[in-house]
């Protein structure tokens, strides 16, 4: 809860690095470790919350920035996400997914002692586990859903 007695909304940006393989598109997935939240599973290669004072889209590039040492991003807003664990109202996310086809620079592992992978998959054969609420959104990437939720 906030001081004037509502609860606050935790905000995140997340980016989806895509590209055409030899069997169709593929998205770019970290293998997340030492983090103490969903550990162990692929997820975005890069995503984090949102800072004070600034806005989803440049979240987005300053995590690319700093998680895959790429720039330039040609970023496409696929949608936003409410998020709750378990129904808890301590614990409300909302979540900003982009994707991104172009960019600057290799993708590599710039937090390794975040990220022991990295790899790219085809979005028709994801490697198991997912994060749960990133494996919603990758399954209605490109879809022009816009809004989704999950754990309500």
């Amino acid at each position: 809860m906030s001081d004037h007695g509502r609860f606050t909304v935790v905000p995140a940006a997340y980016v989806f690095c895509l590209r055409e393989g030899s069997g169709g598109r593929e998205v770019l997935l970290q293998l997340r470790q030492n983090t103490g939240y969903m550990d162990d599973m692929w997820a975005a290669a890069a995503a984090g919350h949102v800072e004070r004072g600034e806005t989803a889209w440049d979240a987005a590039h300053r995590e690319a920035a700093e998680e895959l040492g790429i720039a330039g991003l040609d970023l496409r807003f696929e949608l936003t996400m409410s998020r709750t664990a378990h129904g808890e109202p301590i614990d409300e996310r909302v979540d900003f997914f982009f994707t991104a086809t172009t960019f600057t620079g290799e993708p590599r592992i710039m937090e390794p002692r975040k990220c022991a992978d990295l790899r790219w998959f085809p979005l028709d054969a994801l490697p198991d586990p997912v994060v749960p609420h990133e494996a919603h959104a990758l399954a209605h990437l490109g879809k022009g859903v816009g809004y989704l939720t999950f754990g309500f």
